[in-house]
């Protein structure tokens, strides 16, 4: 009677341990995070350049989760992808939008991401002087002072474009780390020689403050700037239904962005962030939206991110190493393709971002 009185006791302590798990596989965040790296002229939470910003304006995932009750908070770093993976290492985000070489870094030092979504790809460098400056070329521009947001996409797009100039690197030049808005000051005070910037330097040449001297616009695709919209694993593993939910309301998103007959709104949801719409018409003129919004992983997307890495320990800007393939995470955007009825929606493109036959 006992031993039957200890057994019975036993089973109803263990169906109480399982309980709370089950409730928890139940629950919900009272907010959803979500790290951008970047910010808006004089750090208004606003940026562009990305259907992620489209939904950041819209408040398209505040509407989805809205009778959930589940609060979307944005969080907007000044300090770009580095201070993102500072806020992933210290579990202050949940979501991110941040560029290829920063997330490396991240995952090559420990952090547990997963890629959801590209978002933003084939962004262009530009590298500008003061107006009246005598320089015409990269070259006339060694060993004089260059800014440069070091950290960030742009750096290893900075890198591979010097490589490629008889293996130049930043060490020909007076190297200067800046961020966006400081280098457009010092441009305009004349406080440095050159920046390298991204479609906000046709706010400067349009007032007449700088000239562009080298751009990676129409050049091959691997010279891009490549951005993406990731998970933390905790949060993923976590939370798989609302993954999706925030995948799939993204890519409707991103559907909507790439269709060219909305290309006048996109460009003036973006001037929001503080960069005028004439720079953003003028960096993404004879671009189509549906190219440079992708959210797909395709062979271009992938050879991207594995070229990216290659050449990152090859600069030496990053030290570890990452299982690219399993790093991307594609269920949710499939799922959400097939949902929303995408699957061909945008081109599939090969390794070398030519769109397949």
């Amino acid at each position: 009677m006992i031993r039957r009185q200890f057994l019975l006791s036993a089973l109803a302590l263990a169906m109480s341990l399982s309980l709370p798990a089950v409730t928890r596989a139940d629950d919900k965040p009272t907010v959803i995070r979500i790290g951008v790296a970047s910010v808006g002229t004089g750090n208004r939470p606003v940026f562009g350049g990305s259907s992620v910003a489209l939904a950041n304006v819209k408040g398209v995932l505040e509407e989805e989760f809205k009778a959930d009750g589940i609060k979307i908070e944005w969080n907007f770093f000044k300090g770009a992808g580095p201070a993102v993976n500072e806020a992933v290492a210290n579990k202050l985000i949940d979501f991110a939008w941040q560029g290829d070489l920063p997330s490396l870094i991240g995952k090559a030092g420990g952090l547990k991401t997963r890629l959801l979504i590209a978002d933003g790809t084939r962004g262009t460098a530009y590298l500008a002087v003061p107006a009246d400056s005598t320089a015409k070329s990269i070259d006339d521009l060694k060993g004089r002072k260059v800014a440069l947001f070091k950290g960030t996409n742009a750096q290893l797009v900075v890198a591979k474009v010097l490589d490629a100039r008889g293996g130049l690197s930043e060490r020909d030049f007076k190297s200067i780390n800046m961020d966006s808005a400081t280098t457009q000051a010092a441009i305009a005070t004349k406080d440095i020689d050159a920046g390298w910037f991204g479609a906000e330097v046709y706010g400067l040449v349009d007032r007449g403050i700088a000239r562009i001297v080298y751009t990676t616009k129409g050049q091959a695709p691997n010279l891009a700037r490549q951005t993406h919209f990731l998970v933390t694993e905790d949060f993923e593993k976590k939370y798989p239904q609302l993954t999706q939910r925030v995948v799939t309301a993204l890519v409707k998103q991103a559907a909507w962005a790439s269709d060219d007959k909305n290309r006048e709104q996109v460009l003036q949801q973006w001037s929001k962030s503080g960069v005028p719409y004439s720079a953003w018409k003028q960096d993404y003129d004879g671009t189509p939206l549906r190219v440079r919004l992708s959210p797909l992983f395709d062979d271009y997307f992938v050879q991207h991110y594995r070229d990216a890495l290659a050449l990152s320990k090859k600069f030496k800007l990053v030290r570890g190493d990452v299982d690219i393939d399993a790093w991307l995470e594609p269920k949710y955007q499939r799922q959400a393709l097939r949902d929303l009825k995408l699957e061909s929606y945008w081109p599939d493109n090969d390794a070398k971002g030519a769109p397949k036959k």
